[in-house]
């Protein structure tokens, strides 16, 4: 066996049923290259929100792919990054694409946690960075280039080379800031769990005590923090409206989370949080 098939067999590659993930983001196979991989990347986050609901409500399967598959693909939901990346990576990988699953310190000069799912994902030739899971970020592949500015959504973005680390910066204003680093070390299925557990349990943990809800696309981020719907645009407005209880349902489906009776009654008992 070589190493390669080693790797995918880790990741439980053919778990996923393909077509029924294309379908799910409205996408046809493509030969890969570097335009089919930014079309792919683009159309899963344009279909699959970033949200939160299972971490808050204490009732998150985990992170392997088929509870992955039967969450993001089988029904209206989302997930955060464990879930995103690893559904992205099967897909890309199942397409023929080289794909190298990493981890990034969020924020790093906030001394942010090591516990970002991120991917490097080659496509003619040349390695991309495709951050499908963090959040209302970025909307479509960057290449590994150092000083490689790509528009995302309408907010500029940059990475950098910093020796053996990468910085992904988002422009604000006139200055860069830093939304997180890496390395292209590969990450193993077993790191993820680890992180996740931190993740989706540690009670400082960003998402275990109160809802998130991102949505990205061209020009648009949306986002339900806590009870605050935040809508914001390229030119810098912004604007943030309190979703009451009885709003919550609608909203989380204009972010295309559609929850069950009981999820939805559970998660109106801790409310926002």
């Amino acid at each position: 066996m070589t190493i390669a098939s080693e790797q995918v067999d880790e990741w439980t590659v053919g778990t996923l049923d393909l077509d029924a993930y294309l379908g799910r983001i409205g996408q046809s196979r493509a030969t890969p290259s570097a335009a089919a991989l930014r079309e792919l990347a683009k159309a899963h986050i344009l279909a699959i929100p970033f949200e939160n609901v299972d971490v808050v409500l204490g009732q998150h399967k985990g992170i392997a792919l088929e509870d992955v598959i039967g969450k993001l693909v089988g029904r209206s939901r989302g997930g955060y990054c464990y879930e995103h990346g690893s559904l992205f990576a099967a897909a890309a990988e199942q397409l023929g694409y080289s794909v190298r699953r990493l981890v990034a310190r969020v924020q790093p000069q906030k001394n942010g946690p090591y516990t970002h799912m991120t991917l490097a994902v080659e496509a003619d030739g040349v390695q991309h960075l495709v951050d499908v899971g963090f959040g209302a970020g970025m909307l479509v592949p960057m290449p590994l280039v150092d000083g490689a500015v790509v528009d995302q959504a309408g907010w500029p973005h940059r990475l950098v080379a910093d020796g053996d680390w990468w910085r992904l910066q988002k422009k604000e204003g006139e200055d860069w800031t830093d939304l997180h680093a890496f390395t292209l070390t590969p990450m193993h299925r077993i790191d993820y769990e680890v992180y996740h557990h931190y993740t989706s349990t540690h009670p400082r943990s960003p998402f275990t005590g109160q809802l998130v809800v991102m949505r990205l696309e061209e020009g648009l981020s949306r986002k339900l923090v806590g009870e605050e719907f935040i809508v914001e645009r390229p030119d810098g407005i912004k604007e943030t409206t309190k979703i009451p209880p009885e709003r919550l349902d609608a909203t989380l489906r204009e972010l295309d989370v559609v929850l069950t009776e009981d999820e939805l009654a559970k998660l109106l008992k801790i409310y926002p949080g």
